[in-house]
């Protein structure tokens, strides 16, 4: 899926921007909640705390702070974005979609927005769809959101999932440059066989919600995390590897890796597995949880506004989702190019800057 022959020019972010909400629920707090203690959440998955909505907070408005912030740090308006790619589990409604909403809320009217449905792995998802319509001339601005709040799916009285999940929103900003660099690579997998891994069962048009389905707690997460992580571990090592060979990128090449922040020890089996350093990997699971979608561009957002990205650098990105999903990205973090009144990126007067 990563070869684009009919592209005209890569595709490159430019801006990033994240959102967690304030209230920060510790491992303690869980504690009264459920029968578990905070040595035992930290060996299993190493999170420390993680944050929740406010009860008046919908997704989308967790999406438009990070939005904002990512387009504020591109220097765009609303009004310049083409499309709204947005990932996530837990929207607003089921109709209209979460991405209509936000466009609404974000005044972006020109842009053709929609939801992407794709688990944990949808940021890189979004990142295929960006990439294609970037490369093929279809946009010059697309907005990709990850958005979640998994505390609203999450039963709390079931201790091996309760403990995991938080909520929050990472959004990247992407924009024309130079064939080749901005996102070389993207690797995307599913494998619908294995979806009751990790599943809400009621809720959809198979079964619709009705007080039986509330009373069988059948709105909340089920989770088989033993099998999960096997196929976790392997599915995410082997998109990454793929990237990296679509790419033309060792593993040792990598300067950042943002591992999707579901659990330490699978970030940790995938890092082995890939031979990547781990002083380049980049972890924050022990302060948000997971947050599903939005956990790759909350990371990423971090990283850039700690200035440690630089022009020339390469970065990975990994990820393992229900439905199952999984997928990996490898980018070279490189400056826009400008945008002529065609629509056609100037790709072979401007390059990357060179490392500094």
């Amino acid at each position: 899926m990563s070869p684009q022959p009919d592209a005209i020019r890569g595709a490159t972010i430019v801006g990033t921007g994240m959102y967690v909400p304030e209230r920060v629920v510790t491992n303690q707090d869980l504690m009264r909640l459920v029968d578990t203690s905070d040595e035992w959440i930290m060996e299993r998955t190493g999170i420390r705390e993680r944050r929740w909505s406010a009860p008046d907070q919908a997704s989308s408005d967790l999406a438009l702070i990070a939005a904002r912030r990512a387009l504020d740090m591109a220097g765009i308006g609303p009004g310049d974005v083409d499309q709204i790619v947005l990932a996530t589990t837990t929207p607003d409604k089921i109709l209209p979609s979460c991405a209509c909403t936000l466009q609404a809320k974000l005044g972006a009217s020109r842009a053709a927005a929609f939801d992407l449905y794709a688990a944990c792995t949808g940021f890189i998802y979004g990142l295929s769809v960006a990439r294609g319509a970037i490369g093929t001339g279809m946009a010059d601005t697309v907005l990709v959101i990850g958005v979640e709040q998994l505390s609203r799916i999450t039963d709390m009285t079931d201790r091996n999932t309760c403990v995991l999940f938080g909520d929050g929103a990472g959004a990247a900003v992407l924009r024309p440059c130079a064939p080749g660099d901005g996102i070389r690579a993207v690797s995307i997998h599913s494998d619908g066989v294995m979806g009751d891994l990790l599943e809400v069962p009621s809720g959809g048009g198979l079964s619709p919600s009705s007080h039986e389905t509330v009373d069988r707690r059948e709105h909340f997460i089920r989770m088989r995390g033993k099998e999960l992580f096997r196929v976790a571990v392997r599915g995410m090592d082997e998109s990454l590897q793929k990237a990296l060979v679509d790419a033309g990128v060792a593993a040792a090449d990598l300067d950042i890796v943002i591992p999707h922040q579901a659990n330490l020890r699978i970030i940790d089996a995938v890092r082995e597995r890939a031979g990547v350093p781990a002083d380049r990997v980049i972890v924050n699971i022990d302060r948000y949880g997971n947050t599903s979608s939005a956990s790759i561009p909350i990371t990423l957002d971090e990283v850039v506004r700690a200035g440690r990205l630089k022009p020339g650098d390469h970065v990975g990105f990994v990820a393992f989702g229900g439905g199952i999903t999984w997928g990996a990205s490898v980018a070279k973090w490189t400056l826009p190019v400008p945008v002529g009144a065609n629509g056609v990126a100037a790709a072979h007067t401007v390059a990357g800057a060179p490392r500094t």
